[in-house]
């Protein structure tokens, strides 16, 4: 029967489709071969005969391995996805501002943007931090900024989501130290700490230390949950970054996946128990506006992730091999032109997101191409959330383009070249390796040149772009934030008085202790916990680090 219909829809193709049918195309499409947004052509009809009903009889239910159908067995009639909003900017008050009117608006997730001075274990009165504080994310520096930023809010009912990464055992230290500090035991504090150092190499470039001792740091942050932090996951492996950066839906699988499993070894190296890393780790997408697609490399990721990590490294605990993941849509997809259009995008976004069972979402503002989101985009951000959760219809069923052929066929062909890649990465000794010769670097470049080119020579179709660009009126949003311009010498003047009011003598022996713990390898975390109740800065703590490790320069 397969053989009959597949024989049938290559009949109808060419019938309709083939060169004598071509003229019937939309003059956009032309006689190209359509593609998504990664490169992936697309058929014109999908039918069972794409489907191998081998893989559909194996994918089983929600809740069961491989779960390419879900994590949980009701997925969102349990529980819907944790809404959260990517926040920060300016100062500790003025992001706890943000946070506290997130909250009351339905928000139930925190999520923390750093400034880059921060990212890069600066402190903001050094010479390299001068006018990026507060940019780009808020600025911490020490206990107090962290205190200051979720001022009024109780830590030991919100989850936090903290997107750092060189100098995230730091900052994990900052957030357990104020929890302690407003009464909150360590073990009563929930969150996620991105910690993934390996994408920083291949795509952001917000590293500080060479690969070696970074991935040690990440495997600290991993072993201080498991035993201190238990309601933390100890890292967000990231595919978003390497997508925003401009690789496709099968690559932003592969790099993401191969990072997982370098670290993986690295944990089961430290004698770590891979069953509970493999229950605490966490994953990070991005959503595109190219829906099926996207639905499918979710459903793909999962599938292929549960796989691997059985075959590698023997993990039997069904939790354990879930790819639990955040979804964030695409802020680089956003467009300054006709920027009242992105609301749409983001609103698809999410949706992919949604239909492909992500466990956390965040939607992008609509003035982001513009600038900092002000209020208004924040909350219409927040409410595309709720309207897709309360409205839709689309949380009320358990993987509902499940058996949709395209989606089946897209989720086969996406995990196969996943799979592909990561074997290729394999053979170059590994993610670590692959990153430090260029691989990623390479792929990822290669993939957005071609994105950027379908776009330049009008192949692709951008609204308000290159199409579509007539008849409306620029307005333009009018809720951008603005920033103080005084916040950077505030930010300074913070760093100045907290020196010149802590105990310098406790402070100093804390910054000693850390830098013979680099030197040792032994005890690193509990030396940056006690740098940080000792009122050390990021800047000074990372720079004790900097004395040891040196600071990584990319090879040419």
């Amino acid at each position: 029967m397969s053989d009959e219909l597949a024989k049938a829809a290559q009949d109808w193709e060419a019938r309709h489709h083939g060169p004598s049918g071509q003229k019937k195309y939309r003059p956009e499409i032309g006689p190209l071969p359509v593609k998504t947004i990664s490169g992936e052509p697309l058929k014109p009809l999908y039918t069972p005969a794409d489907v191998d009903p081998k893989v559909l009889e194996a994918e089983g239910f929600p809740g069961a391995p491989p779960f390419t159908r879900g994590l949980h067995t009701g997925m969102y009639r349990q529980r819907l996805w944790t809404f959260r909003q990517y926040a920060g900017f300016g100062t500790a008050e003025e992001t706890n501002a943000r946070f506290r009117k997130l909250l009351a608006s339905g928000q139930t997730g925190l999520s923390v943007a750093f400034d880059l001075p921060t990212q890069l274990g600066l402190d903001p009165d050094h010479e390299r931090a001068a006018g990026e504080v507060g940019r780009v994310g808020v600025s911490i520096a020490s206990v107090e900024d962290m205190l200051r930023l979720f001022e009024s809010i109780d830590l030991g009912s919100v989850s936090t989501s903290m997107t750092i990464n060189a100098p995230a055992a730091v900052l994990l230290a900052f957030y357990q130290v104020a929890g302690e500090e407003r009464g909150v035991a360590p073990e009563k504090l929930r969150g996620t700490v991105q910690n993934d150092i390996l994408k920083e190499y291949a795509a952001r470039n917000n590293y500080i230390y060479p690969p070696g001792p970074s991935l040690a740091l990440t495997v600290d942050v991993m072993e201080h949950t498991a035993k201190t932090l238990t309601g933390f996951h100890p890292i967000s492996i990231s595919g978003y970054h390497v997508r925003e950066a401009g690789c496709t839906a099968e690559q932003e699988i592969a790099f993401t996946l191969a990072n997982g499993l370098a670290y993986l070894a690295a944990a089961k190296a430290r004698g770590l128990d891979l069953e509970h890393i493999g229950e605490q780790a966490s994953f990070f997408f991005a959503a595109s506006s190219e829906l099926i697609e996207e639905v499918a490399k979710f459903r793909a990721a999962r599938r292929l992730w549960a796989k691997l990590v059985d075959e590698r490294f023997g993990i039997a605990n069904p939790k354990a091999r879930q790819l639990r993941f955040h979804v964030q849509t695409m802020g680089s997809l956003l467009t300054s032109q006709q920027a009242e259009n992105n609301l749409v995008r983001v609103a698809v976004q999410a949706l992919a997101a949604v239909l492909g069972g992500g466990q956390s979402l965040h939607t992008n503002a609509y003035d982001e191409a513009l600038g900092l989101p002000g209020e208004l985009s924040a909350r219409l951000a927040l409410m595309t959330q709720l309207i897709l959760a309360y409205e839709t219809g689309a949380a009320n069923v358990a993987d509902p383009l499940g058996g949709s052929y395209a989606v089946e066929a897209l989720t086969d062909r996406l995990e196969a070249k996943a799979r592909t890649i990561v074997e290729e990465i394999d053979a170059a000794g590994g993610a670590v390796q692959a990153v430090e010769a260029g691989f990623y670097q390479r792929r990822i470049a290669e993939a957005a040149f071609r994105y950027q080119r379908e776009v330049e020579h009008g192949e692709r179709k951008v609204v308000g772009v290159n199409a579509f660009t007539g008849g409306i009126v620029e307005q333009g949003p009018g809720s951008v934030q603005k920033l103080d311009a005084n916040q950077e010498a505030l930010a300074r003047d913070a760093v100045a008085k907290l020196r010149a009011s802590r105990h310098a003598a406790n402070a100093a022996k804390a910054l000693a202790d850390v830098e013979a713990a680099a030197h040792s390898g032994n005890g690193r975390m509990a030396a940056i916990l006690a740098a940080a109740r000792a009122r050390c800065t990021v800047g000074e703590i990372c720079g004790a680090m900097r004395k040891v490790y040196g600071e990584y320069r990319p090879r040419n």
